[in-house]
Protein backbone atom coordinates (compact mmCIF):
# COMPACT_ATOMS: atom_id res chain seq x y z
CA UNK A 1 0.00 0.00 0.00
CA UNK A 2 2.76 2.50 0.83
CA UNK A 3 3.83 2.77 -2.97
CA UNK A 4 0.06 4.46 -4.09
CA UNK A 5 -0.69 7.82 -5.00
CA UNK A 6 -2.57 8.40 -1.60
CA UNK A 7 0.30 7.54 0.70
CA UNK A 8 2.77 9.34 -1.63
CA UNK A 9 0.95 12.73 -1.45
CA UNK A 10 0.80 12.44 2.33
CA UNK A 11 3.72 10.54 3.59
CA UNK A 12 1.17 7.94 5.19
CA UNK A 13 1.58 3.82 5.26
CA UNK A 14 -1.91 3.43 4.82
CA UNK A 15 -4.37 4.94 2.49
CA UNK A 16 -7.13 5.59 4.91
CA UNK A 17 -8.27 8.94 5.63
CA UNK A 18 -10.28 9.84 9.08
CA UNK A 19 -12.89 11.97 8.09
CA UNK A 20 -13.27 15.71 9.72
CA UNK A 21 -16.09 15.42 11.04
CA UNK A 22 -18.08 18.12 13.32
CA UNK A 23 -18.15 16.81 17.00
CA UNK A 24 -16.19 13.48 16.13
CA UNK A 25 -12.91 14.72 15.44
CA UNK A 26 -10.50 16.28 17.85
CA UNK A 27 -7.02 16.06 18.31
CA UNK A 28 -7.50 12.08 20.39
CA UNK A 29 -9.00 11.09 17.53
CA UNK A 30 -7.03 12.49 14.69
CA UNK A 31 -4.04 11.77 16.39
CA UNK A 32 -4.64 8.03 16.97
CA UNK A 33 -5.42 7.27 13.23
CA UNK A 34 -2.16 9.42 12.34
CA UNK A 35 -0.64 7.26 14.83
CA UNK A 36 -1.78 4.09 13.36
CA UNK A 37 -0.46 5.02 9.75
CA UNK A 38 -3.51 6.86 8.25
CA UNK A 39 -4.37 10.65 7.96
CA UNK A 40 -5.78 12.05 11.31
CA UNK A 41 -8.17 15.25 10.12
CA UNK A 42 -9.25 18.30 12.70
CA UNK A 43 -12.96 18.52 12.05
CA UNK A 44 -12.49 22.36 11.86
CA UNK A 45 -16.30 23.38 11.02
CA UNK A 46 -17.26 22.69 15.01
CA UNK A 47 -14.12 24.37 16.12
CA UNK A 48 -14.56 28.48 17.17
CA UNK A 49 -10.83 29.63 16.23
CA UNK A 50 -9.15 29.63 19.74
CA UNK A 51 -10.67 26.12 19.66
CA UNK A 52 -9.17 24.95 16.37
CA UNK A 53 -5.73 26.70 17.32
CA UNK A 54 -5.63 24.41 20.64
CA UNK A 55 -6.64 21.28 18.81
CA UNK A 56 -3.69 21.85 16.58
CA UNK A 57 -1.23 22.82 19.82
CA UNK A 58 -2.49 19.38 21.02
CA UNK A 59 -1.92 17.26 17.74
CA UNK A 60 1.31 18.71 17.52
CA UNK A 61 2.14 17.01 21.19
CA UNK A 62 0.40 13.92 20.25
CA UNK A 63 2.05 12.83 16.66
CA UNK A 64 4.67 13.01 14.52
CA UNK A 65 3.05 11.65 11.55
CA UNK A 66 1.45 13.59 9.01
CA UNK A 67 -2.17 15.22 9.72
CA UNK A 68 -4.36 17.72 8.51
CA UNK A 69 -7.51 20.07 8.97
CA UNK A 70 -11.22 19.45 7.57
CA UNK A 71 -12.61 22.96 6.79
CA UNK A 72 -16.41 23.52 5.73
CA UNK A 73 -16.68 26.94 3.50
CA UNK A 74 -20.24 26.82 4.39
CA UNK A 75 -19.27 27.65 7.88
CA UNK A 76 -18.46 31.48 9.12
CA UNK A 77 -15.01 32.56 10.36
CA UNK A 78 -13.49 30.70 7.22
CA UNK A 79 -10.85 33.75 7.18
CA UNK A 80 -9.64 33.89 10.46
CA UNK A 81 -9.50 29.34 10.67
CA UNK A 82 -7.76 29.95 7.15
CA UNK A 83 -4.84 31.95 8.68
CA UNK A 84 -4.85 30.15 11.91
CA UNK A 85 -4.09 27.11 9.52
CA UNK A 86 -1.69 28.66 7.81
CA UNK A 87 0.40 30.70 10.91
CA UNK A 88 0.41 26.82 12.69
CA UNK A 89 2.34 25.46 9.88
CA UNK A 90 -0.70 22.85 9.13
CA UNK A 91 0.85 20.83 5.72
CA UNK A 92 -2.70 19.53 4.98
CA UNK A 93 -6.01 20.72 4.40
CA UNK A 94 -9.56 19.05 3.26
CA UNK A 95 -12.12 21.81 2.34
CA UNK A 96 -15.67 21.22 1.38
CA UNK A 97 -19.17 22.18 1.06
CA UNK A 98 -18.33 25.08 -1.21
CA UNK A 99 -16.35 26.02 -3.95
CA UNK A 100 -12.92 24.72 -4.38
CA UNK A 101 -11.58 27.95 -6.25
CA UNK A 102 -12.34 30.04 -3.05
CA UNK A 103 -8.99 29.03 -0.84
CA UNK A 104 -7.01 26.61 -3.13
CA UNK A 105 -4.92 28.98 -4.71
CA UNK A 106 -4.22 30.80 -1.13
CA UNK A 107 -3.48 27.71 0.72
CA UNK A 108 -1.37 26.35 -2.49
CA UNK A 109 0.77 29.66 -2.26
CA UNK A 110 1.20 29.17 1.38
CA UNK A 111 3.11 25.36 0.10
CA UNK A 112 0.22 23.35 1.81
CA UNK A 113 -1.44 20.17 0.31
CA UNK A 114 -5.04 20.53 -0.33
CA UNK A 115 -7.84 18.14 -0.96
CA UNK A 116 -11.65 18.92 -1.42
CA UNK A 117 -14.26 16.79 -1.13
CA UNK A 118 -16.85 16.29 -4.10
CA UNK A 119 -20.60 14.94 -4.71
CA UNK A 120 -20.73 14.74 -8.83
CA UNK A 121 -17.55 14.91 -11.43
CA UNK A 122 -18.85 18.38 -12.56
CA UNK A 123 -17.28 19.77 -9.32
CA UNK A 124 -14.26 16.95 -9.60
CA UNK A 125 -13.45 18.99 -12.94
CA UNK A 126 -13.93 22.54 -10.94
CA UNK A 127 -11.54 20.86 -8.47
CA UNK A 128 -8.85 20.16 -10.96
CA UNK A 129 -9.21 23.78 -12.71
CA UNK A 130 -8.78 24.68 -9.12
CA UNK A 131 -5.49 23.48 -8.58
CA UNK A 132 -6.08 20.79 -5.71
CA UNK A 133 -3.88 17.60 -4.89
CA UNK A 134 -6.68 15.34 -5.03
CA UNK A 135 -10.38 14.73 -4.66
CA UNK A 136 -12.74 13.41 -2.08
CA UNK A 137 -15.68 11.46 -3.95
CA UNK A 138 -18.57 11.24 -1.27
CA UNK A 139 -21.55 9.25 -2.43
CA UNK A 140 -25.18 9.45 -1.02
CA UNK A 141 -24.46 6.70 1.62
CA UNK A 142 -22.01 9.51 3.79
CA UNK A 143 -23.09 10.73 6.75
CA UNK A 144 -23.56 14.62 7.86
CA UNK A 145 -23.40 17.16 4.64
CA UNK A 146 -24.55 15.30 1.58
CA UNK A 147 -24.95 16.06 -2.58
CA UNK A 148 -27.74 16.85 -3.91
CA UNK A 149 -27.67 14.12 -6.34
CA UNK A 150 -28.02 11.06 -4.31
CA UNK A 151 -25.02 9.54 -6.31
CA UNK A 152 -24.26 6.23 -4.49
CA UNK A 153 -20.55 5.64 -3.94
CA UNK A 154 -20.07 2.48 -6.00
CA UNK A 155 -21.48 4.51 -9.20
CA UNK A 156 -19.73 8.04 -8.26
CA UNK A 157 -16.13 6.30 -7.69
CA UNK A 158 -16.18 5.62 -11.83
CA UNK A 159 -17.71 8.59 -13.02
CA UNK A 160 -14.86 10.94 -10.72
CA UNK A 161 -12.14 8.70 -12.42
CA UNK A 162 -13.30 9.25 -15.93
CA UNK A 163 -13.41 12.82 -15.01
CA UNK A 164 -10.02 13.32 -13.70
CA UNK A 165 -6.76 12.51 -13.42
CA UNK A 166 -6.15 13.66 -10.23
CA UNK A 167 -5.97 10.95 -6.92
CA UNK A 168 -9.33 10.12 -5.97
CA UNK A 169 -10.23 9.24 -2.46
CA UNK A 170 -13.37 7.25 -1.69
CA UNK A 171 -15.82 8.31 0.86
CA UNK A 172 -19.57 7.24 2.18
CA UNK A 173 -20.66 3.87 2.92
CA UNK A 174 -17.05 2.56 3.56
CA UNK A 175 -16.66 1.07 6.94
CA UNK A 176 -14.70 -2.44 6.23
CA UNK A 177 -11.68 -3.92 4.95
CA UNK A 178 -13.87 -5.10 2.00
CA UNK A 179 -15.71 -1.97 1.20
CA UNK A 180 -11.86 -0.62 0.88
CA UNK A 181 -11.14 -2.96 -1.52
CA UNK A 182 -14.39 -2.61 -3.52
CA UNK A 183 -13.49 0.96 -3.51
CA UNK A 184 -10.29 0.84 -4.51
CA UNK A 185 -11.00 -2.12 -7.21
CA UNK A 186 -13.69 0.79 -8.73
CA UNK A 187 -10.75 3.30 -8.86
CA UNK A 188 -10.03 4.87 -6.01
CA UNK A 189 -6.65 5.25 -4.79
CA UNK A 190 -7.61 5.60 -1.09
CA UNK A 191 -10.50 5.64 1.69
CA UNK A 192 -12.19 8.43 4.17
CA UNK A 193 -14.08 6.49 6.80
CA UNK A 194 -16.22 9.08 8.73
CA UNK A 195 -18.77 6.53 10.72
CA UNK A 196 -16.87 3.97 11.88
CA UNK A 197 -14.20 6.35 13.52
CA UNK A 198 -16.83 8.82 14.87
CA UNK A 199 -18.30 5.65 16.69
CA UNK A 200 -14.50 4.74 18.18
CA UNK A 201 -13.48 5.24 21.69
CA UNK A 202 -11.33 8.49 20.83
CA UNK A 203 -14.35 10.30 18.54
CA UNK A 204 -15.38 13.39 20.97
CA UNK A 205 -19.08 12.17 19.85
CA UNK A 206 -21.50 11.83 23.11
CA UNK A 207 -21.23 7.92 24.52
CA UNK A 208 -25.42 7.94 24.23
CA UNK A 209 -25.55 8.93 20.60
CA UNK A 210 -22.50 6.46 20.00
CA UNK A 211 -25.17 3.83 21.68
CA UNK A 212 -27.64 4.79 19.47
CA UNK A 213 -25.99 4.61 16.47
CA UNK A 214 -24.22 0.86 16.51
CA UNK A 215 -27.93 -0.16 17.66
CA UNK A 216 -29.29 1.66 14.41
CA UNK A 217 -30.45 -0.39 11.66
CA UNK A 218 -31.29 -0.57 7.56
CA UNK A 219 -32.78 2.46 6.95
CA UNK A 220 -32.31 3.93 10.17
CA UNK A 221 -30.63 7.37 8.42
CA UNK A 222 -32.29 9.20 5.66
CA UNK A 223 -31.30 12.58 3.61
CA UNK A 224 -32.93 15.57 4.81
CA UNK A 225 -33.59 19.34 4.64
CA UNK A 226 -32.47 19.18 0.94
CA UNK A 227 -34.21 22.83 0.73
CA UNK A 228 -31.66 24.16 2.87
CA UNK A 229 -28.16 21.80 2.58
CA UNK A 230 -28.80 18.14 2.47
CA UNK A 231 -27.72 15.99 5.21
CA UNK A 232 -27.89 12.45 6.31
CA UNK A 233 -29.85 12.09 9.47
CA UNK A 234 -30.65 9.48 12.53
CA UNK A 235 -34.28 8.91 12.71
CA UNK A 236 -35.88 10.64 16.16
CA UNK A 237 -37.72 12.79 17.18
CA UNK A 238 -36.53 16.13 15.69
CA UNK A 239 -36.03 13.85 12.58
CA UNK A 240 -39.85 13.44 12.55
CA UNK A 241 -40.34 17.09 12.93
CA UNK A 242 -38.54 17.82 9.33
CA UNK A 243 -39.96 15.12 8.01
CA UNK A 244 -43.28 16.39 8.33
CA UNK A 245 -42.73 19.58 7.58
CA UNK A 246 -40.53 18.47 4.34
CA UNK A 247 -43.77 16.84 3.63
CA UNK A 248 -46.32 19.44 3.21
CA UNK A 249 -43.63 21.41 1.31
CA UNK A 250 -42.32 23.09 4.20
CA UNK A 251 -40.19 26.52 2.78
CA UNK A 252 -36.74 27.36 3.38
CA UNK A 253 -37.61 29.66 6.53
CA UNK A 254 -39.96 27.45 8.17
CA UNK A 255 -37.19 24.47 7.66
CA UNK A 256 -34.17 27.56 9.03
CA UNK A 257 -36.45 28.29 11.98
CA UNK A 258 -37.10 24.40 13.00
CA UNK A 259 -33.52 23.41 12.39
CA UNK A 260 -32.20 26.54 14.57
CA UNK A 261 -28.61 27.38 15.46
CA UNK A 262 -26.20 23.98 17.52
CA UNK A 263 -28.58 20.32 16.74
CA UNK A 264 -25.63 19.09 15.93
CA UNK A 265 -23.67 20.27 18.89
CA UNK A 266 -26.44 19.30 21.01
CA UNK A 267 -27.08 15.66 19.55
CA UNK A 268 -23.79 14.54 18.87
CA UNK A 269 -22.02 16.22 21.32
CA UNK A 270 -24.01 16.62 24.12
CA UNK A 271 -26.18 13.26 23.69
CA UNK A 272 -29.59 14.94 23.21
CA UNK A 273 -31.14 11.88 21.77
CA UNK A 274 -34.68 13.44 21.21
CA UNK A 275 -34.06 17.13 19.75
CA UNK A 276 -30.75 16.92 18.43
CA UNK A 277 -29.35 16.50 14.85
CA UNK A 278 -27.65 12.61 15.28
CA UNK A 279 -25.75 12.86 11.33
CA UNK A 280 -23.99 9.40 11.03
CA UNK A 281 -24.20 7.18 7.49
CA UNK A 282 -25.58 4.08 6.33
CA UNK A 283 -22.86 1.98 7.50
CA UNK A 284 -23.58 2.42 11.18
CA UNK A 285 -25.83 -0.22 10.51
CA UNK A 286 -23.00 -2.75 10.50
CA UNK A 287 -20.83 -1.26 13.30
CA UNK A 288 -21.85 -3.28 16.10
CA UNK A 289 -19.01 -2.26 19.12
CA UNK A 290 -17.40 0.69 19.87
CA UNK A 291 -13.66 0.09 19.72
CA UNK A 292 -10.27 2.14 19.83
CA UNK A 293 -8.43 3.36 16.64
CA UNK A 294 -5.99 0.76 17.07
CA UNK A 295 -8.34 -2.15 16.82
CA UNK A 296 -10.03 -0.80 14.12
CA UNK A 297 -6.99 -0.20 11.56
CA UNK A 298 -5.45 -3.81 12.80
CA UNK A 299 -9.43 -4.85 11.48
CA UNK A 300 -9.32 -2.95 8.13
CA UNK A 301 -5.90 -3.92 6.73
CA UNK A 302 -6.64 -7.68 8.28
CA UNK A 303 -9.90 -7.96 6.33
CA UNK A 304 -8.30 -5.75 2.89
CA UNK A 305 -6.13 -8.12 2.90
CA UNK A 306 -7.81 -11.61 3.43
CA UNK A 307 -10.57 -10.30 0.60
CA UNK A 308 -7.98 -9.19 -1.65
CA UNK A 309 -5.92 -13.14 -1.37
CA UNK A 310 -9.48 -14.58 -1.88
CA UNK A 311 -10.37 -12.34 -5.15
CA UNK A 312 -6.70 -13.41 -6.48
CA UNK A 313 -7.20 -17.20 -6.12
CA UNK A 314 -10.42 -16.63 -8.23
CA UNK A 315 -7.93 -15.80 -11.23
Amino acid sequence: MTENKICRLFGIKYPIIQGGMVWCSGWKLASAVSNCGGLGLLGAGSMHPETLKEHIHKMKGATNQPWGVNVPLLYPEMDVLMQIIVKEGVKIVFTSAGSPAKYTGFLKSKGITVVHVVSNSRFAKKCEEAGVDAIVAEGFEAGGHNGREETTTMTLIPLIRRATNLPVIAAGGIGSGAQMLAAMALGADGVQIGSLFALSEESSAHASFKELSINSGEGDTMLSLKKLAPVRLLRNPFFEKVKEAESRGAGEEELKTLLGKGRAKKGIFEGDLTEGELEIGQVAAMIRKIEPVKTIFEQLISEFNDVAAKIKKME
